[in-house]
């Protein structure tokens, strides 16, 4: 149970960091199509990214918030009176998110150590 938030940030960095892992050389293909089949979920995991960032704060707790917010943009404008808020927030770190998916998976792995 203490390394789930730890997972969920290994999951939400894949997922953001999708662009750049067929890069890597030896797994990056392998990671690449892990990522696609993970991205189907992409709304569920930032929604579990974020609950369990709120209930885990601390820096995974951060990371998972931020990756989560990123990763549930398209429904952010459903939730009543701050949902518009949380979709511009959302959008403008979208344009980081692939360095918040290296830094979301770093952290999930140093968190695992």
């Amino acid at each position: 149970m203490t390394a789930m938030i730890e997972i969920v940030n290994i999951i939400a960095g894949l997922v953001l960091a999708m662009g750049i892992l067929p890069s890597i050389p030896a797994i990056g293909k392998d990671l690449h199509k892990l990522a696609v089949w993970i991205g189907r979920f992409q709304t569920i995991i930032g929604i579990i990214a974020v609950i369990l960032g709120i209930l885990h704060l601390g820096l995974q707790g951060i990371v998972a918030i931020v990756a989560g917010l990123v990763l549930m943009t398209g429904i952010l404008p459903s939730i009543p009176a701050i949902g518009k808020d949380l979709e511009k927030l959302a959008k403008w770190l979208g344009g980081f998110q692939t360095l918040i998916g290296i830094i979301a998976i770093i952290v999930g792995i140093m968190g695992l150590l």
